[in-house]
């Protein structure tokens, strides 16, 4: 404890850059494990109910479901059913998909959200530790030359060099952990946002398919 203490007494300057990006570990997890836990649906549950109810072509009924479902995928929802109403009264059925992906690109990016900043901590921090115990051992070897050759000043120097190292390793793996256990849960999310757009195309294809046999003219010969 009493060496940790004198690092800190000396070489604040350099531990105080990593110091900052474990507060900022610390926020992105409860900011991000809040927001995720906010959106946690039962999604295979909604997606039987959803197709259910396109089944039936009653788009209300699927406009309500996804409103009551709330969150991020039910946001999504109710976009792509809002896009299937409005081709529908447009009397054709456009492409669905690129409209949907534009969606679902928003939504993916709000739920990436403040994942960049555990990425670049996970990278940035080992080098911060490493710069920190480098400053230490020259001022360590400089002392070592003005003092003279004293073991237990230079164990003592390199010692507290190496905390800065260990400080920055520490925080940069908890950041990467952080980071790719949040990532994890975005590509399910955006598994489960391909699930539904699967199943918007499903409805969007049957009634363009509809469209065109209606619209097909009748073979009348002529005799």
């Amino acid at each position: 404890m009493e060496l940790l203490l004198k690092s800190i007494q000396m070489d604040w300057a350099v531990l105080l850059p990593i110091f900052i990006c474990s507060i900022l570990t610390v926020g992105v997890a409860l900011n991000r494990w809040a927001f995720y836990n906010d959106n946690k649906r039962d999604i295979f549950a909604f997606l039987r109910n959803l197709q259910g109810e396109l089944a039936k072509n009653n788009l209300s009924g699927a406009q309500l479901l996804s409103k009551q479902l709330g969150g991020v995928t039910g946001e999504l929802a109710e976009e792509g059913v809002r896009i299937l109403e409005e081709q529908n009264d447009a009397n054709a059925v456009g492409d669905f998909a690129a409209s949907f992906d534009i969606s679902m690109s928003l939504a993916l990016r709000k739920l990436e959200q403040y994942l960049s900043v555990l990425g670049t901590i996970g990278g940035v921090a080992p080098f911060l530790g490493l710069f920190g115990t480098v400053v230490r051992i020259l001022f360590t070897f400089q002392d070592l030359a003005m003092q003279g050759n004293q073991s237990a000043s230079v164990a003592t120097g390199i010692a507290s060099a190496l905390i800065a190292t260990a400080f920055g390793l520490g925080v940069a793996i908890v950041a990467v952990v952080l980071f790719n256990s949040f990532q994890s849960i975005v590509a399910r999310y955006e598994s489960d946002f391909q699930m539904m757009k699967l199943l918007f195309l499903t409805y969007s294809d049957k009634k363009e398919t509809t469209g065109i046999v209606k619209n097909q003219p009748t073979f009348n010969p002529q005799i």
